[in-house]
């Protein structure tokens, strides 16, 4: 064998193996963690799942709490977890865990990902909105910011209580999914959706707003054995900031929201640096 041909065969060799590694890398599966608040009972998580099971080339497993857990943000219960594995349409595994949101993404993250790490978080579909200030206390928000610490993409999902087709909400997420399949997922970041009830007039890309719940007082509930009960009384309120998700939101708007992982208040550092404070 002449030397043009060793070379001409050593080339065709190399090829055959970058196309077969980019054929398999290609048939892989778009590996989808699906998480939420409301617990693994929810039919709107269970509806996600079959709409997302309906695209082509994705995995989905999910774990998400044994019961609901609205309201947890990022917390943790630190103690050991109770997990039962369940068969869930769609799903090619599907775990309930006794924790909390974040709690069942971490455990996912770590014991779930085999040799194929996740592509996606999707935490939702959470009933009620998570707009605005609220989205700090969310636990749907949580779950997805617990994927971003671990550096995985995340969506976050929430739609209004009463008034919304289900159906749209899923197609609106199927959506984004595949953008992210196609062009990559913007790394570091939770996109917040929030869907209202109605007839919905577009999607508005917009900036944390303030909180449409406030908390005016608390009804004293009961009293027994020197222990007092307090009801929290809630109010909703309108927003009048119109460059905000909140009132976006509540004009009829699908709102999207990218939240940063880091609060930092960047502008208070120099600030802060000039204060003068020392050890004591």
């Amino acid at each position: 064998m002449d030397r043009t041909t060793s070379k001409r065969l050593a080339i065709f060799g190399t090829l055959i193996i970058i196309v077969s590694f980019c054929y398999n890398a290609s048939s892989q599966d778009y590996r989808i963690l699906v998480t939420n608040d409301d617990g693994i009972e929810s039919p709107l998580l269970h509806n996600l799942v079959a709409n997302l099971a309906l695209m082509n080339g994705v995995e989905i497993v999910v774990a998400a709490p044994n019961e609901n857990q609205s309201g947890s943000s990022q917390s943790s219960i630190g103690g050991p977890l109770v997990v039962e594995e369940l068969s869930m349409e769609g799903a090619t595994e599907a775990y309930s865990i006794s924790g909390r949101p974040a709690d069942a993404v971490r455990f996912a993250v770590v014991q779930l990902q085999h040799n194929d790490k996740f592509d996606l978080v999707i935490s939702g579909v959470n009933r009620g909105a998570n707009v605005g200030n609220v989205s700090h206390l969310s636990g749907t928000v949580g779950a997805a910011m617990e994927g971003v610490y671990h550096g995985l993409p995340a969506i976050a999902v929430s739609q209004e209580v009463t008034g919304v087709e289900t159906g749209a909400s899923a197609k609106f997420i199927l959506q984004l999914v595949e953008r992210y399949r196609t062009f990559g997922a913007p790394q570091g970041v939770v996109m917040a959706i929030n869907i209202p009830s109605g007839d919905l007039k577009g999607v508005a890309v917009r900036a944390m707003g303030d909180s449409y719940l406030m908390t005016d007082s608390y009804s004293l509930n009961g009293d027994s054995e020197g222990k007092a009960y307090f009801e929290p009384e809630r109010r909703r309120t309108q927003s009048t900031r119109d460059f905000t998700d909140t009132y976006a939101y509540q004009h009829g708007y699908i709102t999207v929201t990218p939240l940063d992982f880091d609060w930092t208040a960047y502008s208070l550092i120099e600030d802060i640096e000039s204060w003068g404070l020392g050890l004591p």
